[in-house]
């Protein structure tokens, strides 16, 4: 949230999000009839500081989601003075992430910590993945993606000097607000500039991961990809 700041200083008018962000929660949270809302942080905008439309919207739109859903944030690398905007009601852990039963949670610029990798799934951020598809005309289509990967074992046993480890199944999560845009991870050159320690230090299979649509669409393995290698 507050992106619409930045657009705003560099003459794009685009109104608060928060009226359609709140919409799009609460009618998945009646869908699926949720307990708990995950938030795998960045969920401001400016960095470092924060601006007056983030200290205005965003206690606005967290009032109309906690008492319908307990709501966990794993802070992000925007996220500074969030702590301040809710202090109430919002559970908010640190960028090392928290865990709920078998299943993590943690933003991604920060290596996740040793209590996660016993988990036997890991949902990350901060990637915001996307795929890229063009066709012979030259027309480009980029949608959000989920990524499904592994966390290699050996690594993790070798950087967190532990034995009893989970199965490390990892999901990287696109970002919710469309305006943000993202890494499209089946072009060479996007794919380089992977983001956090777990991908920077080749901790995930990234060539081998897996993308969705989000209507669930598989889309294949990045490695088959016709125009990753272009």
């Amino acid at each position: 949230m507050g992106i619409e700041h930045e657009l705003y200083e560099s003459g794009i008018i685009i109104p608060p999000q928060t009226k359609k962000f709140k919409k799009i929660i609460i009618d998945l949270i009646r869908t699926t009839q949720a307990k708990t809302l995950v938030i795998l942080g960045d969920v401001k905008h400016e960095v470092p500081g924060m601006s007056y439309r983030e200290m205005k919207e965003i206690p606005k739109l967290f009032k109309s989601l906690i008492g319908r859903v307990v709501v966990h944030i794993t802070l992000g690398n925007h996220d500074s003075f969030l702590k301040k905007l809710l202090h109430k009601g919002a559970k908010i852990h640190s960028s090392s992430g928290f865990k709920i039963g078998r299943y993590g949670f943690f933003h991604g610029h920060a290596w996740p910590s040793k209590e996660l990798m016993k988990c036997d799934y890991l949902f990350m951020g901060h990637l915001h993945p996307t795929f890229q598809l063009k066709d012979k005309f030259g027309y480009t289509i980029i949608e959000p993606v989920l990524v499904r990967s592994e966390i290699y074992h050996d690594k993790v046993r070798k950087r967190y000097k532990i034995s009893k480890i989970g199965r490390l199944k990892v999901i990287i999560i696109p970002a919710f607000n469309r305006l943000l845009g993202g890494t499209s991870v089946n072009v060479k050159k996007a794919s380089d500039k992977l983001l956090g320690p777990l991908l920077k230090g080749n901790f995930i299979d990234i060539d081998d991961a897996e993308l969705y649509l989000l209507d669930g669409t598989y889309l294949g393995k990045i490695s088959a990809l016709a125009n990753y290698f272009t």
